[in-house]
This record gives C-alpha cells, structure tokens and sequence, in this order.
C-alpha cells in the first residue's frame, strides 16, 4: 500500500490558534506521523523562535501552512470535516472516538481531501464552527479532566490515523462526493427555501437546521444529489 497515499489527503485545521509553542508542536507531531497539510484559521499568534524551535525538524510542515481567514475557506474543498472536541454540547452530529474514525477517514482520503479540525486552546470550537463539520472526533480522556493540549490532541489523532493504514475501510465511490463548499450552499440554499414557504421561522429556528445537518452528514452527498437537490429547491420556489 502506498502510505502516503491516503495521508497526504488528512488536512490539519488549526482555529484561532494562539500560542507559538503550539503551532510547532503540532508540525512535530504531524511530520512524524506522516502528515504534512496544515492549515491556521485566523490564528492568534504568528510563527516566531518559540514555534520554529517546537518543531525541530519538522519546520517544513510549520512554514508551508496555509492562512485562512475563516474556516469555510479552509474547508473548501473537503468532502468530510471532523471536529475534535471534548463536549458533544447536544449537537446531533455523529461522534466517534479517533480509533473508530481513522480506518475511515483514511479510506476518504484515498481519492479525497479530508479536514481534522481543532479550536483555540481557551475555547476550543464554538457551535456554529462544529455545525461546519460532518462529524465529531472525541477522544477518550478522565472526565473529571478533559483538557488536553493542542499538541498532545493532534498527535493521537495522527497516531491513530498512522495505526489504522493497514485496516483501512476504502471508500471508492462509483460518483464524484460533494465538496465541504457544495453541501453548505445547498444547506444555505435549502434554509432559504424554507423560509420562502412558511416551513422555518429563523425567530424561533428550534432544532430544524441542526437535524437537516445532520440528515445531510449520514448521508455523505454525492456532487450529482447536490444538484438535484438544488433542482428540487428551485422548482419549489418556481411554483410558489
């Protein structure tokens, strides 16, 4: 199996990252997993001595990171976002533990780009970034202590993901998957469309968006359901 396969397609997001120290550790523990694609979303903190130093050798993955301004951007051309994260926060996302989500991850990643997503290190990922994202990744910790450093999260990630090559799930889909971008504009689309018709109120949204999301992250859209998705969205607001 080519290893690096699978792995060049896991992309590291960083959200609002701000401490130096972190960014280079995060490098490290990626490079030694064999994971390279970094990006920071509207970091806190630049690469400075403090970072470079963290990453020792893996400087490289540190200074060819990516800069977004906001997480949608960095997404952009994913076809799964999974956020990691101590709390489900009652979101209806699927959740699994980093093990049982390496050997699919991986399989995705053979012929697509796929996003781990982690938040700051004071408040982690709001609600609205975790409703960007199809799945959950919790990592099993003591309850009566959850917080786990940036770093240190990042690399059982990629550990798990490096453990699990040899059991990967392959996901070779006959159809082209929607990307991270074509699923939130049909989400966007679809809210719109039922605001139209009476069917949302967004004064008193309840869980109605929450649920369709979640709908739409079992489902795993293909590029050609989106449009005809959007084809059925259109056609309702043409017969209204």
């Amino acid at each position: 199996m080519n290893t690096r396969g699978p792995l060049a397609n896991i992309r590291v997001v960083l959200v609002e990252t701000s401490h130096p120290g972190n960014l280079g550790a995060v490098a490290r523990a990626m490079k030694v997993m064999g994971l390279s694609d970094l990006s920071r979303v509207n970091p806190k903190c630049g690469i400075d001595d403090e970072a470079r130093a963290r990453a020792s050798g893996a400087l490289d993955v540190l200074e060819n990171a990516r800069f977004h301004a906001g997480l949608d951007e960095a997404l952009t051309d994913v076809v799964l976002a999974a956020a990691c994260t101590s709390r489900r926060r009652d979101l209806p996302h699927p959740a699994y533990t980093p093990r049982q989500a390496a050997p699919q991850l991986l399989g995705m990643a053979h012929n697509h780009k796929v996003a781990l997503v982690f938040g700051s290190e004071t408040f982690g990922l709001s609600n609205q970034q975790l409703m960007k994202c199809r799945w959950l990744l919790n990592i099993p910790s003591n309850p009566e202590y959850a917080s786990l450093n940036l770093g240190a999260a990042v690399q059982v990630l990629a550990y798990e993901l490096r453990a699990s090559l040899d059991d990967v799930i392959l996901d070779l889909p006959e159809f082209e998957l929607a990307t991270h971008e074509a699923e939130q504009a049909l989400i966007e689309e679809l809210e719109k469309t039922l605001i139209t018709i009476g069917f949302h109120n967004p004064d008193n949204p309840k869980r109605l968006l929450p649920r369709l999301r979640r709908f739409f992250a079992k489902a795993g859209l293909e590029k050609d359901e989106v449009a005809i998705w959007r084809g059925i969205l259109s056609a309702v607001l043409t017969r209204k």
